[in-house]
């Protein structure tokens, strides 16, 4: 078979491959919602803290902590992902003294990329 022929079938064939492939195998997970919000100031505490990613994260090597103003780690050291939901992540807080928080976090992408962050949130009765 003539070079000529293998190049048109076989380049389209591979284009078409790559464009129909999920992209979210290529990318990494991104926080989408949180409870409690970014920067939300709340009236009482949470029971817990919750992430969702755009995508299933990874079951291992998944952190999060929750860290009050004097940079002690307050959280329950119980992050767990949800049975029913890969992009779905929680920890258990003891009651919050009014404050801010912040909340760390380290998942790993289904892409196996290290994705960390963190964000505020307020108690104030």
């Amino acid at each position: 078979m003539p070079k000529s022929v293998i190049t048109k079938i076989i380049k389209p064939a591979l284009l078409a491959t790559a464009l129909l492939s999920p992209l979210s195998a290529w990318a990494h997970a991104i926080l989408v919602k949180s409870q409690p919000a970014k920067d939300e100031t709340i009236t009482e505490s949470p029971k817990q803290v919750d992430l969702w990613f755009n995508d299933a994260v990874r079951s291992e090597y998944k952190a999060l902590a929750v860290i009050d103003a004097s940079g002690k780690r307050v959280d329950n050291h119980d992050v767990e992902q949800s049975l029913t939901d890969g992009s779905h992540i929680h920890a258990s807080v003891p009651t919050l003294a009014p404050g801010t928080y912040t909340v760390r976090y380290r998942v790993v992408s289904e892409d196996t990329h290290i994705v960390t962050g963190k964000f505020q949130f307020t108690v104030k009765p």
